[in-house]
């Protein structure tokens, strides 16, 4: 009896070894899954601009200000360090923000206040109108170009506080080099599923920012750029306003950015095709 008994109990342990592993391994993919899950949906939609050896992160409508920002330095022909110093000073003043509220009657992007002669309410809470604005005082500026950041703001702003400026130059510096094309792919987003998408409103929007004229044809958007730097330059754009005009992928000459909720939506993949300076962008159909 006993010689049976043993092959029995060497068979049950057997078993339960079994059982063990198996329960062991769906620990380990439901743990596997769970972190995927975690870093999937860790905090809320971001965007991220890489330059200069360096990152910077924002949410997609603080990332969408800074891109009409630099847009409209580059559609001025300013030079990058305009755009740095623009929106160093709407992180200062607003945290890339158009607010409806602000010290006494200041508004907007940069906090401009009617009654010093900025413009109406309405004009002001215009990005496009309060960034020109702020350029059609900085080019007023005598060698803006290599003056140091607190000096342009106090010539420009008459802040009360020009240093807290500086704070936030370098900022400034990275999201410019990676939104006016001068750093080619540096700027991602993680974004949710798109649920709306209107191609004409992105075109319309690419003109009077970049003041670059696109062809629609249903929720596809192509142009061909004069160079590869303007063509980058839109490419990150496309991806800045993604979130508000529903996005899904932005392709410039042989890379691309596809929309994800993970950490692959910083990030430009190689893409199968794409020809120089050509820039095609997909909206949710």
């Amino acid at each position: 009896m006993l010689s049976e008994d043993r092959p029995r109990s060497r068979a049950r342990r057997a078993l339960t070894r079994a059982v063990i592993a198996v329960f062991a391994l769906g620990l380990v993919v439901a743990g596997y899954l769970g972190v995927q899950g975690v870093l999937h949906n860790l905090g809320g939609p971001r965007c991220q601009a890489t330059a200069l050896g360096s990152s910077v992160d924002f949410d997609p409508s603080q990332t969408r200000y800074a891109a009409t920002i630099t847009a409209l330095a580059v559609k001025r022909g300013l030079p990058p360090r305009a755009a740095t110093i623009a929106i160093a000073t709407a992180i200062q003043e607003s945290k890339l923000r158009n607010l409806r509220y602000g010290d006494r009657d200041s508004i907007g992007l940069f906090q401009q206040r009617p009654s010093q002669g900025w413009g109406t309410e309405q004009q002001i809470l215009d990005p496009v109108y309060s960034t020109n604005r702020f350029y059609d005082a900085l080019v007023k500026v005598k060698g803006y170009e290599s003056m140091e950041i607190t000096k342009v703001a106090q010539e420009v702003q008459r802040s009360a506080y020009p240093e807290a400026y500086a704070d936030h130059e370098q900022e400034g510096r990275i999201l410019a080099s990676a939104l006016s094309g001068h750093s080619p792919g540096g700027l991602g987003c993680r974004l949710d599923a798109a649920d709306s998408s209107d191609a004409a409103a992105l075109v319309t929007e690419l003109e009077a920012e970049l003041g670059v004229s696109a062809k629609s044809t249903g929720s596809t958007i192509e142009l061909t750029a004069d160079s590869a730097l303007q063509a980058w330059s839109v490419g990150a754009w496309a991806v800045a306003k993604a979130d508000a005009h529903g996005v899904e992928r932005v392709r410039v000459e042989g890379r691309e950015w596809a929309r994800t909720r993970d950490q692959d939506g910083w990030e430009w993949q190689p893409a199968s095709d794409g020809a120089a300076k050509t820039v095609t962008i997909t909206l949710a159909g």
